[in-house]
């Protein structure tokens, strides 16, 4: 089996990892152990809402309240939280506490899961995220329950310590699957909730290695500690989307959606869907009700999606930030990109731009495959925003994916797949970790641009 293993390159086994898992969760799913009785789940429908789960992208056929019962739901959940952490950091945590030794080949599946450019120090890291991510969503479960239980919502503390740890983890998973049968709809004037799920949400999309540098900044033992340049640029692309796009939501549908609504309302209302347009999908209204600027909005916005190394899909912040930092160089005429100080690499330059133009090309062809398989019965809005939602991981819809034919659906789940594994990640799965180096270069010509 080993000797079988090898003939595989590192990537090709992450992949093939997730691709598994999706079948396994799919097999759980379709068993009617996993039903409601009464339950109406095709095949089709099962895996689509696995490969979903497993994409944290939250896009469903079916209603997941009225599917699935406590089973299934914890069956999703384990999805969640395998797509989350990722394959690696689980099985990182599991062979450390079995006493094995971690290998060179074990620590570059690492690095290719968590989409890391070195070896050194990701043992250690991982053990940290993980400590990370039970604290976050022990502590998100905790509030909700009790703030359901106090609020009222549910009877029991059980059901109500249920509700919170599956919500909990749907949002800082950014999953964006939900229990409560309309997603947030019910919590459209809960300020409380829905600061909590923006907090679990941005949480879970600013990237695991900007959660460890801030862990280490609040712990203070270090003191030469400084942010590193990815967490500069994460930080300040997350938030400046974040706020940009409710200010542009606000300014959109302030004489449509959000005209007589209350002040605190409109804010809310702009703020929530800036922050889950990103990555969650999770909804205090119908999107359908938004008009098609406002769709085409968020439909960019879940194109850039979240940032690398998180649960956000998408082309990611840094990709974003870089190809508007090279597009401002060029302008001002200047050889190379820099910023806060610093020279950006040219590799990481041209991989910016080779993920931006390959991840439009690929979201172009999406759309005009999905148009073309539903007979052109939805409005191209609707197709767009849907296609922008698989591969952003987002989850959000205009109420379409239930009435999409297995072809449709086919179409959204490479997107979702290819969304949250990466663009350069899925090419890597066609060739071999080696590379080839070229030992002649021919001469330069120079041509017209522009």
């Amino acid at each position: 089996m080993k000797f079988g293993l090898r003939s595989f390159s590192a990537t090709q086994l992450v992949v093939g990892a997730y691709l598994l898992a999706a079948v396994l969760f799919t097999v759980l799913l379709y068993l009617p152990v996993s039903q409601k009785p009464g339950a109406n789940l095709s095949l089709v429908d099962a895996l689509f809402v696995a490969v979903s789960a497993v994409s944290l992208t939250g896009l469903t056929p079916v209603n997941i309240a009225e599917t699935f019962n406590l089973f299934g739901q914890i069956v999703m959940l384990a999805a969640f939280q395998f797509g989350g952490v990722g394959i690696m950091t689980l099985g990182t945590l599991l062979w450390v506490l079995m006493g094995q030794n971690i290998t060179l080949s074990q620590r570059r599946l690492i690095m290719i899961d968590q989409n890391q450019n070195q070896l050194s120090g990701l043992v250690q890291m991982l053990l940290l995220i993980v400590r990370i991510v039970l604290l976050i969503e022990i502590c998100g479960t905790m509030v909700f329950a009790l703030y359901f239980k106090a609020a009222g919502y549910f009877d029991g503390f059980p059901e109500s310590l249920y509700v919170a740890f599956f919500h909990s983890l749907s949002s800082f998973t950014n999953a964006g699957f939900d229990v409560f049968g309309n997603s947030l709809t019910g919590f459209a004037d809960d300020y409380f909730v829905q600061l909590m799920t923006i907090l679990l949400i941005v949480l879970g999309a600013i990237g695991f290695p900007v959660l460890v540098e801030v862990w280490e900044f609040l712990r203070g033992k270090r003191k030469d500690f400084r942010f590193s340049l990815f967490t500069k640029i994460t930080s300040i692309t997350y938030f400046s989307l974040m706020f940009l796009g409710a200010f542009v939501f606000w300014l959109m549908e302030r004489g449509q959606f959000l005209a007589g609504k209350a002040w605190h309302g409109q804010i809310f209302f702009a703020l929530f869907n800036s922050v889950t347009a990103r990555s969650s999908g999770l909804a205090t209204m119908d999107m359908a009700e938004l008009g098609e600027g406002t769709q085409f909005l968020m439909s960019m916005l879940m194109f850039v999606g979240g940032s690398p190394s998180s649960a956000g899909g998408g082309i990611r912040t840094t990709t974003f930030a870089v190809v508007l930092l090279t597009l401002y160089s060029v302008a001002r005429a200047r050889q190379e990109v820099t910023v806060m100080k610093r020279t950006l690499k040219r590799e990481d330059v041209n991989k910016s731009f080779f993920v931006f133009a390959l991840a439009a090309l690929l979201c172009a062809v999406g759309i005009m495959a999905l148009d073309t398989a539903e007979a052109r019965q939805f409005s191209i809005n609707a197709v767009i925003f849907e296609v922008m939602s698989a591969f952003g991981t987002c989850g959000a819809s205009l109420g379409i994916t239930d009435e999409l034919s297995a072809g449709g659906k086919s179409i959204l789940m490479a997107l979702m797949f290819i969304g949250r594994v990466g663009i350069i990640t899925f090419l890597h799965v066609f060739h071999h970790d080696r590379q080839r180096t070229a030992t002649y270069r021919y001469p330069e010509e120079k041509i017209i641009i522009g």
